[in-house]
């Protein structure tokens, strides 16, 4: 039987500015067995969701084939509304307040079954291959609801999936970061950025980080870091090199790409680690081999976390020693203006959704 009952929702049927994504009434999402509807209370935005929009060729074979409308946003928390089926102790109840993990992985490949799920070659993630959270409810796998604790806002656990999940993954697993380290992060106003700094902080490292604007440097000694460079005035690495006595940092979060490569990689001390986990200015880098085996640096892959991370998060933040950093709130209606405040680097940490205000 088809579905009749509506919802709200923010949709695009084809990629382009803001100008495409429509606030209208589409049929609320219909669940099978191993489904759960979650009733969105908040849905953070990424950059990449302004990238589905404009020009990802996985979503532009999506709309050539007919499966529109869609709807973005992989960083939801809500409440359980329904349960899909006869699902067999699905792990949630009906009224518990959930954060979803963002990919869906295969569980079947060796990644997977070795607890690596962020490797799997065969993974979704909410909102880019399947419909997302800019929406009145989302469909989701009951296995990725995660409960929230009563201590945790819905705003702050739907900031955390994407961005503090990342962030986390570069400089605890990957990096493996240590109390009294020094520890470089770019672009410490965007949401990764100032997730890595929430996280060095708790991890016991000095921060050193960039911006953009004398404002958000301010913000970041506001929030911890011990040196804030505005990039636009001065190398930063040169910056870095002058404030460490010549010895450049233990690690560098890095995640611009090509346009501050060589700038992170000058930025590093023997033994250094730089963790990359983006290229939002280009994939291409040169590497000076000699420097790098002179000084014995690591150079390292990062890509998105698991969900025994996003876990550990979600308990942190509930402990209060993560509170993430929130730029705006603003009504689902007003997308659009959330894209924009991301595009044009307005913003300092993240910005959340949410359908009622």
């Amino acid at each position: 039987m088809r579905n009749t009952e509506k919802m709200k929702a923010v949709v695009f049927s084809e990629q382009g500015g803001t100008d495409v994504l429509r606030w209208t009434d589409i049929p609320k999402p219909t669940l099978d067995a191993p489904d759960i509807l979650v009733k969105v209370a908040s849905c953070a935005v990424n950059y990449l969701d302004i990238h589905a929009r404009r020009n990802r060729p996985e979503i532009a074979e999506k709309l050539r084939r007919g499966d529109t409308p869609h709807i973005l946003g992989s960083d939801i928390a809500g409440v359980v509304v329904e349960i899909g089926g006869d699902s067999a102790s699905p792990g949630v109840s009906v009224g518990d307040r959930v954060v979803l993990a963002p990919c869906m992985p295969c569980e079947a490949c060796s990644d997977c079954h070795r607890g690596a799920e962020n490797l799997c070659a065969m993974q979704q993630l909410i909102g880019f291959q399947t419909n997302g959270g800019y929406a009145a409810y989302v469909k989701a796998p009951a296995q990725n609801a995660i409960r929230m604790p009563d201590s945790l806002s819905f705003i702050n656990a739907a900031a955390m999936p994407i961005a503090y999940l990342t962030a986390w993954h570069m400089l605890m697993t990957r990096a493996q970061l240590r109390p009294g380290e020094d520890i470089l992060i770019l672009g410490v106003g965007g949401s990764v950025g100032s997730a890595g700094l929430q996280i060095a902080n708790l991890a016991g490292a000095r921060v050193f980080a960039t911006a953009s604007t004398s404002r958000k440097c301010e913000r970041a000694r506001e929030l911890g870091a011990a040196v804030a460079i505005n990039y636009t005035e001065k190398d930063f690495s040169e910056a870095v090199l002058e404030e460490t006595g010549g010895r450049g940092v233990d690690v560098v979060l890095e995640h611009i790409g090509a346009a501050t490569w060589g700038q992170s990689l000058a930025s590093l001390a023997k033994n250094g680690r730089l963790v990359s986990c983006g290229v939002t200015t280009g994939n291409m880098g040169e590497i000076d081999i000699r420097k790098m085996y002179q000084k014995e640096l690591t150079l390292m892959g990062s890509a998105l976390g698991t969900v025994a991370e996003l876990r550990t998060l979600i308990h942190l933040a509930g402990q209060g020693k993560l509170e993430p950093i929130i730029d705006s709130v603003l009504p689902l209606q007003r997308a659009g203006e959330a894209h924009t405040l991301l595009e044009n680097r307005q913003n300092f940490g993240k910005v959340c959704l949410v359908p009622e205000l």
